[in-house]
Parts: structure tokens; C-alpha cells; sequence
């Protein structure tokens, strides 16, 4: 996928997730937006350092960092979830 088309990605994300911190009627939507996304990065950050005491880790590519910084914390458990049954 060219680069582009990431960061089309990841601006929809944005703009989707400030659209819905705006309908739920938050001060700084953007901000919001922002610290959810990268909720979602630290978290799948610290499955990974982690991972030498939980011998629990995910690959980091492409799919799993866009999963964790649009589906947030959320994405980062149905990451594991997913490597948990396959």
C-alpha cells in the first residue's frame, strides 16, 4: 500500500473519531481524537515490551499498527484475542 493511502487512513480515523468526540459534546474534540488513536499505539507498545514477561506479543506490521491506532485500545485487544485462537 502506497503511503498515501495510509495516511488517508489514518486522517479518516481522525476525522471520524473527532466527529464522534464532537457529537458527544467534548470540549476539544481534536484532542480527543488524538489521545484515543494514540491510546491505541502505546498500548500495543507496552504489549510488546511486555512481552518477555507474559510471553504474549504481536508482530508489528502495517495491519496491526493501523488496527491499534483506529480501533484504539479495543483493536489492540481484538489483536490479541486473535492471536490468542489462531
Amino acid at each position: 500500500m502506497p503511503w498515501w493511502g495510509i495516511a488517508i487512513i489514518l486522517f479518516s480515523a481522525f476525522v471520524l473519531f473527532a466527529l464522534l468526540h464532537s457529537l458527544a459534546k467534548n470540549k476539544s474534540p481534536f484532542k480527543r481524537a488524538l489521545l484515543s488513536m494514540s491510546a491505541g499505539l502505546l498500548t500495543l507498545l507496552a504489549v510488546n515490551l511486555t512481552a518477555g514477561f507474559t510471553n504474549v506479543s504481536i508482530p508489528v506490521s502495517l495491519l496491526s499498527l493501523l488496527t491499534s491506532a483506529v480501533g484504539g485500545v479495543p483493536g489492540v485487544t481484538l489483536l490479541l484475542f486473535l492471536n490468542l485462537f489462531f
